[in-house]
């Protein structure tokens, strides 16, 4: 089973990638969204030459193939590119078994919980605890994260008095039954987190994502032998060596990678594996409705360290327009959770518009660059 072509359906904010095999077998994958069109480039450059004429069946060997072949390049958009080589090359294994690939991975469940996840920093605390009631009511949701801070903040609110507002509205707003989760991204010095962090405890805030900058690992391990509540965070990286060292020297009590960040399903499992040796969980970052949310919860529905839900974006179309019509069914939320259909492969059809619509290029077997 040999690659014979990839091709990318690229705008600037959504890549999808399709790889056909010479036994006449085609997957379907996603890079990284965002500059995506970018992207694409790096995989008719950097990724499909290497692995044209190649057997599909070898996924984490084309995959570290890639990465040598490359590896004067050890930059994001490679990592980016690759994500979208591996998921396809699942979704075809996955398609052959006649199973989806959380089955193959040797998932069974039926549905993954999922915390509603607010992109908006914007938003006022009443209008952020509004929505989130209405959703709580609609679709039966349990548990809510929102943001915190400024986004690399250097320790400055997005304005003045907006987290401790935004915490006791919400927790005011859904009561007690109710789990609450909460994003800094990189918005704090150590100090200033481990004051933050102990005013989210005393309202019973059970997850501080990203409370200083994820380049400073030694901050964030300060944060985390200071508080109770679980520090979280690694959404950036894409290095084994770095989630190596974020594990062993235990900076964050739950790892977060993501799919399309870390490069694919092979890697993301690799980090996984790390983490379920020192007994940490994994609650995968996936803030788009993208294919990155399908991906994540075979994921998070297959491995035995999954943390406690799988990240679901509420942001609609009037946030994320170009979220609209990429591929059907649509994600199924159902109580709170998630519903696995286990159709064969990702289980989705990819939507004929949205292609026509791309920016399209083919790669091909015998191709030079």
């Amino acid at each position: 089973m040999k690659i014979i072509s990839i091709e990318t359906f690229t705008n600037e904010y959504m890549g999808l990638l399709r790889l056909r095999t010479d036994t006449g077998e085609e997957g379907w994958g996603q890079t990284c969204t965002y500059n995506s069109d970018i992207t694409a480039q790096v995989v008719h450059r950097q990724v499909a030459p290497h692995v044209m004429g190649l057997d599909a069946n070898n996924i984490m060997g084309l995959g570290q193939l890639v990465l040598e072949r490359e590896h004067k390049f050890p930059g994001s958009y490679l990592y980016r590119a690759l994500c979208g080589l591996d998921t396809a090359l699942w979704d075809i294994h996955a398609k052959r078994e006649g199973k989806s690939v959380c089955q193959l991975l040797g998932g069974t469940a039926s549905s993954v919980p999922v915390y509603a996840s607010s992109m908006q920093r914007e938003i006022t605390p009443e209008a952020e605890a509004e929505r989130f009631l209405a959703l709580k009511e609609e679709f039966g949701h349990t548990s809510f994260k929102f943001r915190v801070g400024q986004e690399c903040g250097h320790d400055i609110d997005q304005w003045p008095g907006r987290t401790e507002a935004i915490v006791k509205r919400v927790r005011e707003q859904l009561g007690d039954d109710v789990t609450l989760l909460v994003d800094a991204n990189s918005a704090y010095t150590p100090a200033k987190a481990i004051e933050v962090g102990r005013m989210l405890q005393d309202y019973g805030v059970s997850h501080f994502e990203e409370p200083c900058p994820y380049w400073k690992p030694d901050w964030t391990r300060e944060v985390t032998e200071a508080l109770d509540i679980d520090v979280t965070g690694g959404e950036q990286d894409n290095d084994l060596r770095i989630w190596q060292h974020m594990v062993d020297t235990k900076v964050v009590d739950i790892v977060q990678p993501d799919v399309c960040y870390m490069g694919g399903i092979t890697r993301t499992l690799e980090v996984a594996s790390i983490a379920q040796k020192a007994n940490i969980p994994v609650t995968l970052h996936c803030a788009n409705l993208s294919l990155v949310t399908l991906f994540s919860a075979h994921i998070m529905a297959a491995i035995p360290n999954a943390g406690k839900y799988l990240e679901f974006s509420i942001e609609g179309l009037d946030y994320y327009p170009w979220q609209a019509n990429i591929f059907k069914p649509n994600f199924d939320i159902q109580h709170g959770e998630l519903i696995m259909p286990h159709k064969p492969g990702w289980g989705i059809e990819l939507d004929a518009e949205w292609l026509s619509r791309a920016d399209h290029k083919v790669s091909y077997c015998g191709d030079r660059f």
